[in-house]
């Protein structure tokens, strides 16, 4: 592990030139970009100059922040070569935590030459190795509230948001809509593009066999939010998620979620949230989303809990830990 001269937290504030790494540029428009812009905006307002690269150019920079121990190492190694001594920050994924950093040498050395590890939720530390979970942080994500609009009269509205791709095991919404009772007016509703041709031919069948479920592929953020806004369910199947963004948005506009019961999720909802179902699970999905249209008191709990998590999700929070992360370093790198 790289060790730096001094870190202590900072007693001044020092503005620094932070160069921010994410693997995904604005064109993708997905998790991590959402993540590097909100970021960059906070940095920026506590003073810091901020580049947001998806390569390191090589210019000079009193710290890196970067997204993703994996697709960033490219980066990550030059940084730490070219500068030993300056601070090293890596935001890990849900596809570093789960699957990469076990698996995969560069998320290995990537850990290593990292002098703070950001978490997205409180259940990342628990993939860590202790040497490694010491120096860890956890910022949960965030969303500033979105104003509730008026529900469609003669439909429970339920959306799923995020790329058709088979770490977010899309269509287990789809089959469990084949479960539900006659007489539900559940609709389903998948807003994300296909990342491939298979998945784009596969939901197009589905569309086509399942009356209650539908896919509207890439929309613009702005119209996923007004989605959110009037929608009473959302329904986040992943098999691996590192902290989903897509959570934060939900609770911001009082949207409670049905997730599937995996570490990221129960990071980000709490071990005892009452509306997990197991990964993969279409038929228990189908009854939680049968209790949650016709069950007010379910429907209510649901509420309730999602409104108690809120709490750790608001911009200020995100803001105030992040910049508390880049603080520690502040002194010894000026």
């Amino acid at each position: 592990m790289r060790r730096l001269s001094a870190i202590h937290p900072a007693s001044y504030t020092h503005t620094m030139r932070i160069v921010l790494i994410t693997p995904y540029g604005r064109e993708h428009r997905n998790g991590n970009w959402h993540t590097a812009a909100r970021w960059a905006h906070f940095l920026r307002e506590a003073g810091h100059s901020v580049q947001v690269q998806v390569e390191w150019d090589g210019r000079a920079a009193d710290l890196m922040l970067a997204l993703h121990a994996r697709r960033s190492f490219a980066s990550i190694r030059a940084f730490a070569e070219r500068f030993p001594s300056r601070p090293l920050l890596l935001a890990l994924t849900g596809t570093d935590l789960y699957r990469d950093i076990h698996e995969d040498s560069d998320a290995q050395q990537a850990l290593e030459l990292a002098h703070r590890l950001i978490v997205l939720q409180d259940r990342g530390v628990d993939e860590l190795a202790p040497h490694l979970a010491a120096k860890t942080r956890v910022i949960y994500q965030s969303s500033p509230d979105i104003a509730r609009l008026p529900s469609p009269a003669h439909t429970f509205e339920v959306l799923v948001i995020g790329h058709l791709r088979a770490e977010k095991d899309p269509f287990r919404p789809a089959l469990a809509t084949a479960y539900l009772p006659a007489h539900s007016h559940i609709q389903v509703t998948h807003l994300g593009s296909a990342l491939s041709k298979e998945m784009a031919d596969t939901a197009a069948l589905a569309q086509s066999k399942l009356p209650r479920w539908h896919w509207l592929g890439e929309v613009p953020h702005k119209t996923v939010l007004k989605r959110l806004a009037r929608a009473q369910l959302m329904v986040i199947p992943s098999v691996m998620e590192g902290g989903a963004n897509v959570i934060c948005e939900a609770l911001a506009a009082e949207v409670p979620v049905l997730a599937s019961r995996m570490p990221g999720n129960v990071g980000m909802l709490g071990e005892d949230y009452p509306g997990y179902f197991p990964v993969g699970d279409e038929r228990r999905l189908a009854e939680l989303l049968s209790l949650a249209e016709h069950d007010p008191g379910f429907y209510a709990d649901l509420l309730g809990r999602a409104r108690a998590r809120r709490g750790l999700m608001r911009p200020e929070q995100e803001a105030s830990r992040l910049r508390q992360a880049v603080a520690e370093f502040e002194q010894s790198a000026g």
